[in-house]
């Protein structure tokens, strides 16, 4: 059985996004190629971004800590720590509006 520790997880990545000159740190939970689902935390400093990009199958994007803005094609999200969406299949970005981490889950097929 494989156990994470989020909030700990959380900090960390914050702290090496912090640091890097991308702004961003990300840790794959569970999945791969070989996996049909995939579990990301990914935190983000603030004003740092998820470039727009297509949505790779069916997803949904929960804010461990800070506050995210995700904005697609026909709408804009604003989430705050435990706040959770279903990301549609249309073109979106992320936002960090202040520094943020995220639990991004993705079902492909």
């Amino acid at each position: 059985m494989q156990s994470t520790t989020l909030p700990e997880l959380a900090e960390s990545l914050l702290t090496e996004a912090r640091a890097a000159h991308s702004g961003r740190s990300a840790h794959t939970l569970f999945g791969n190629h070989e996996h049909h689902l995939r579990q990301t935390v990914i935190a983000l400093a603030e004003g740092r971004e998820l470039a727009e990009h297509n949505s790779p199958g069916e997803a949904t994007l929960q804010v461990l800590a800070g506050h995210a803005r995700l904005t697609t094609t026909s709408a804009e999200w604003d989430g705050r720590t435990g706040d959770h969406v279903v990301i549609g299949p249309e073109r979106h970005k992320v936002t960090a509006v202040q520094d943020t981490v995220i639990l991004l889950t993705v079902a492909t097929a």
